[in-house]
């Protein structure tokens, strides 16, 4: 019998898996921009934090719809660094160390060849490489979720409580960042209920871990019964947000069609994201492991029983709206099965056909993420824009950030200030924070202070958007190339595409 190989040196192991990650979204990391996931606006809520620090206690108390560790997080790098670049630098740090846990837990259920191979699928993980580099929560939240699970997992493979300890403090601060993190409270502390053997023990560590999870989401929900009325308002009003989402998405009748692409969304994402091959082959490890693994089933659960259930209220009760953001938990564990699956597949074949599905599977690994990223770099259409927000790049609208530059040099730069319509599509959020003005200095139609800050700032340029709200108003008066607010006429200046329109105030 040969003698088995020894393990290498798990932090040599680490380390280069860490530099796996970091250098691809470095490279992205340079032309990336803050556009999805609420980015410019959880930056904006971080430097209003940061004006008034205190402890975030319910959405009206400056988080919103928004955890409020994120908040403190982005507010703290904001001590330090550009505003356009903080946020994204959390992101970069979280994202790039998530490679940590997700090793260690691979290591401990499959071994450190299948941790290896988890650790470069997922440096590979074209959509997380923008999650790493803009200024969502994602790859934040993903970190925590990672560490929850990787504890979580020594403590029922020892028997120890102390990491089931630690796994419900990271669990509590994943719940502070994103709302998705709530759901597997009860998930995992079911799954402990059936982590052995002995009924009793079992059902102790349940309950234990269960209220240990308990803290962030119990004073949350205090501090909104306190403030709204309501202990879960935040979740109703995302909810409300889906609702009226769906309406305006699916459109009238049965929306087959649209009930059709969200049952495939979530596979969709792997396969589109991952790459096919890592996809594939981490898909057949998880049928693998449930059949074959009863130890790690409850890791297959966390992957599917959350997106069956989005999947349900996305193409049965058609009151969620799926985005590729919110797959990311659930995606994130794909890697971990691939060296499972791949054995499943061609374990018995011969070396020949392992090294070529070896190969397929890593040229795609890496090609899939380059072509996506390359094909949605400043290129706006149809195509472009929906595989945008699951690309490795992300960029603003080349036409939205001339409006922005402009702004920013020949107002900001100059001390004056700009008065911004808003747009449906947000895109007036995009130029009011690239374009590097303070609050003090832009009245926005999409505040209801917009009369007050008007009147305070006094804007010799204007920003109107074709479907804004700007030109219905009772104090606008709009005809031709001229518009007059308030009394105030502003003449429209050459240089600018539709649907926006940039106004100079006639002196």
């Amino acid at each position: 019998m040969p003698a088995p190989t020894p393990e290498p040196s798990t932090r040599l192991l680490i380390g280069l898996l860490l530099v796996a990650a970091l250098v691809p979204r470095l490279w992205v990391f340079a032309v990336n921009e803050n556009l999805y996931g609420d980015a410019v606006v959880r930056t904006e809520l971080a430097e209003r934090w940061l004006r008034a620090p205190h402890v975030i206690t319910a959405y009206g108390d400056g988080a919103y719809q928004f955890g409020p560790l994120h908040m403190y997080l982005v507010g703290a790098a904001l001590t330090v660094m550009d505003r356009e670049v903080a946020g994204r630098a959390v992101s970069l740090l979280f994202g790039v160390l998530s490679v940590v846990p997700l090793f260690a837990l691979t290591r401990r259920l499959f071994g450190w060849r299948a941790g290896v191979a988890a650790g470069l699928a997922f440096a590979a993980w074209g959509m997380h490489m923008q999650f790493a580099t803009t200024a969502g929560s994602e790859a934040v939240s993903l970190f925590f979720m990672l560490a929850t699970f990787a504890l979580y997992a020594e403590g029922v493979d020892e028997n120890r409580f102390a990491p089931l300890f630690q796994a419900a403090v990271m669990l509590n601060l994943a719940c502070a960042l994103r709302y998705d993190a709530w759901m597997y409270i009860p998930l995992l502390t079911l799954a402990l209920v059936f982590s052995s053997e002995d009924k009793v023990a079992s059902l102790t560590r349940a309950v234990g871990f269960g209220l240990m999870c308990l803290p962030f989401p119990l004073l949350w929900m205090q501090g909104n019964e306190l403030m709204h009325g309501d202990p879960f308002f935040p979740v109703k009003v995302v909810e409300d947000f889906h609702r009226d989402w769906v309406k305006s998405s699916a459109g009238g009748g049965a929306a087959i069609g649209w009930r059709l692409q969200q049952l495939g969304f979530w596979p969709g994402i792997a396969l589109l994201t991952l790459s096919p091959g890592v996809a594939v082959l981490g898909m057949v490890g998880m049928v693998k492991a449930w059949r074959t693994r009863p130890d790690t089933r409850w890791l297959v659960v966390m992957a599917v029983v959350p997106a069956a259930y989005f999947t349900f209220r996305a193409a049965v009760l058609l009151t969620f709206v799926p985005l590729g953001r919110f797959t990311v938990n659930q995606i994130a564990l794909v890697p971990i099965f691939v060296a499972l699956g791949f054995t499943a597949l061609v374990g018995t074949r011969s070396e020949g056909v392992r090294k070529a599905l070896a190969g397929v599977t890593a040229v795609l690994a890496l090609a899939v993420p380059v072509a996506l990223g390359l094909y949605t770099f400043r290129a706006e259409g149809r195509f472009q824009d929906s595989l945008r927000p699951v690309s490795p790049t992300s960029t603003n609208p080349v036409a939205v950030m001339k409006v922005a530059d402009f702004v920013k040099e020949q107002v900001a730069s100059k001390g004056g200030a700009v008065a911004i319509d808003d747009d449906p599509s947000y895109m007036d959020l995009q130029i009011a924070f690239f374009s590097g003005l303070p609050e003090e200095r832009m009245a926005r139609v999409r505040w209801d202070t917009f009369r007050k800050r008007l009147q305070e700032a006094q804007p010799e340029v204007l920003v109107r958007f074709d479907q804004g709200s700007l030109a219905k108003d009772p104090g606008v008066k709009l005809e031709g190339r001229t518009l007059v607010l308030d009394g105030v006429t502003y003449e429209e200046l050459e240089g600018f595409s539709a649907p926006m329109h940039v106004y100079r105030r006639r002196p």
